[in-house]
């Protein structure tokens, strides 16, 4: 470990100053372009000792769990809440215009969607049972040490008025000091927590859970490795007057105003088109509202998500039809000749994109497209192919779902003559 001084001149993808030493970059976390810093430096790598110059972006953090000095260390969760709105919106369209320009795409980017603070429904926190309690809250960055949490801004009320009945859970569910994880998701009817990484699952731990959540209020359902252990109400999500009884473990957008955002960027564009496929469906966060005023085709590989947007399709009243189609769109998209029938699709991928797809809308006659995405590097290599199959993109916008980190979805939304 050397110590030395830098400044910053960047922030890199991931959120971290970038200084450039004689050997190439150094990465230091929680610091600002601008920045005269004292580090202590190993590889590429630098830690915070003093400050000789600040950044006049510079904030004070919503939360004591924050940086290198956050009680228990930093909690991972958050990587740029010491930066001020306005550049920290800058930097998240940056990532979308620098993704687009690494493939040759020069189109206007809008402004981001905001987020605010105590919007996210959906938290995966780290947990583990030591002698006297459970530890629950997240990992700090590159490590497996947990920094318990007191407080989280960026979790909704619902969740955090939950903590103590979150630890009782956890505690009744392990009998080691093996961490897991909490995947707790807030819906309509109460909690839906799945808890994984535990290896197995006794049936004195089921009892313990059991009798746990009896006791309480406000728990819709506990799961374990997408098995339900216990579910006093069915957890219910809102798309837009449809409700959806999820699945355990099922994907969910992780705050509802940006899934409204996405939504009502993917209609407008969409408009009237009679026959829609929504591909990489999930539970139907898209195709039930498409449903309003088209026939639509949802495709997933996930059985238990389709037969949960099936089932929600089947019974909401006003919706035009639904056909599920069960299939691994990575290997066996669908083809153009497939496509032809469809004034418009809209997909919504996992991170690594849908590169064998957007070849085939590529030849395709589909008069519009929406591509949701959570990556934009993946997300400008699909658009890459769509723009070189003579599609013209109309529009591209950043919408802040994750506050405070570096990631950022994107909707793009694409047309043909």
């Amino acid at each position: 470990m050397s110590t030395e001084t830098v400044t910053i001149d960047s922030l890199g993808a991931q959120g971290d100053g970038i200084a450039h030493g004689a050997a190439g970059p150094i990465y230091v976390p929680f610091s600002l372009p601008g920045e005269k810093l004292a580090i202590a430096r190993i590889k590429n790598q630098g830690t915070i000792i003093s400050y000789t110059e600040t950044s006049s972006e510079r904030i004070a953090p919503a939360c004591r769990h924050f940086g290198p000095d956050g009680v228990g260390g930093s909690c991972g969760g958050c990587s740029l809440q010491h930066m001020a709105k306005p550049a920290y919106n800058a930097f998240k369209r940056s990532l979308v215009v620098s993704a687009l320009k690494s493939k040759g795409i020069d189109v206007p980017v809008n402004e981001i969607i905001e987020a605010d603070p105590g919007q996210r429904r959906r938290v995966v926190f780290a947990a583990r049972r030591t002698e006297k309690e459970l530890l629950i809250g997240f990992n700090q960055a590159e490590s497996h040490h947990i920094v318990a949490i007191e407080e989280c801004p960026i979790a909704s009320a619902g969740i955090l008025s939950r903590l103590d009945a979150l630890k009782k859970i956890g505690w009744a569910a392990t009998t080691n000091a093996e961490p897991f994880r909490m995947t707790v998701i807030e819906t309509l009817s109460g909690l839906d927590i799945a808890l994984d990484g535990i290896k197995t699952l006794a049936d004195k731990e089921r009892r313990a859970i059991t009798e746990t959540v009896l006791a309480m209020r406000g728990i819709a359902r506990v799961s374990f490795n997408s098995e339900v252990v216990i579910e006093q109400q069915k957890p219910v999500l809102d798309f837009s007057g449809v409700a959806v009884f999820p699945p355990p473990g099922a994907f969910t957008q992780a705050t509802i105003a940006a899934e409204e955002a996405m939504a009502q960027l993917t209609l407008q564009h969409v408009g009237k088109a009679k026959r829609v496929a929504d591909l990489f469906a999930g539970v139907g966060t898209f195709a039930l509202r498409l449903a309003r005023t088209g026939q639509v085709l949802a495709v997933e590989s996930e059985e238990k998500a389709l037969k949960a947007l099936d089932f929600a399709a089947r019974n909401t009243q006003g919706l035009k039809p639904v056909k599920v189609e069960k299939r691994d769109l990575f290997r066996r998209p669908l083809m153009t000749a497939e496509l032809k029938t469809f004034d418009a699709v809209v997909f919504d991928p996992p991170r690594a994109g849908a590169e064998a797809q957007c070849k085939e809308l590529a030849r395709s006659t589909v008069k519009k497209i929406v591509a949701v995405s959570c990556n934009p590097l993946s997300l400008a290599r699909d658009l890459a192919l769509l723009t070189a199959g003579g599609y013209r993109i109309d529009s591209v916008t950043p919408i802040d779902q994750f506050l405070w980190s570096p990631h950022v979805e994107v909707v793009a939304t694409l047309s043909r003559s």
